[in-house]
């Protein structure tokens, strides 16, 4: 798509939406769910979910790589999960990986991979471990056990863990299959179809 349709979607966007849309976007926020996924371009988080607008609180990372909790350190991350367990309130939390993931091959491919992105290079470095393994097709299982790995740390955040505990907020793995469009979410020990589970 050109960035030409891309204006010109926009220059007509306030013509398709009702003014009851907006009194009711206008009047604050409160989202289901916080949606933690990759920056890539391909995933589409509304396409996936069907979310309306106001549905979902969205926090777009490279690799959808979640720091770990550090109380004395400040990040945009740290802060965007804050706000919406705390001061929003959530019920769920969906980490989503996906496949063709161009940070997860990154982590398990020589780092000096990345020699001519240093600042993702050091993104990568300070929040995941590189890994050099042969890959499996579409970086399936990688992204896999990359979503897990993400799930652990966001659990290890006092806030969630604290609501977990409580019975007041649900987290969830889910994997993204870009070439297939399918997505599964992370069972007791393995990933399943949704059509499988239970939401």
């Amino acid at each position: 798509m050109e960035f030409r349709h891309l204006v010109q979607h926009a220059r007509t966007h306030a013509q398709r939406r009702s003014p009851e849309t907006g009194r009711r976007l206008a009047a604050g926020q409160s989202p289901t769910a916080l949606f933690i996924t990759c920056a890539d371009s391909r995933i589409v988080p509304s396409a996936i979910t069907g979310a309306e607008p106001g549905s979902l609180f969205e926090l777009r990372t490279a690799g959808n790589v979640i720091p770990a909790f550090d109380p004395h350190a400040a990040s945009a991350e740290m802060a965007t999960v804050e706000f919406a367990v705390v001061q929003l309130g959530v019920s769920e939390i969906v980490v989503c990986g996906h496949s063709h993931c161009g940070a997860v091959a990154a982590l398990h491919a020589d780092r000096h991979a990345l020699s001519h992105l240093p600042t993702m290079a050091r993104w990568l470095a300070t929040h995941a471990p590189f890994r050099t393994s042969a890959p499996t097709p579409g970086l399936r299982e990688e992204g896999r056990e990359h979503v897990l790995a993400q799930l652990r740390k966001l659990e290890d955040y006092p806030f969630v863990r604290d609501r977990v505990l409580a019975g007041d907020l649900r987290t969830h793995g889910w994997f993204y299959d870009i070439e297939t469009g399918e997505v599964s979410l992370c069972g007791a020990d393995r990933f399943q179809p949704l059509e499988e589970t239970l939401a």
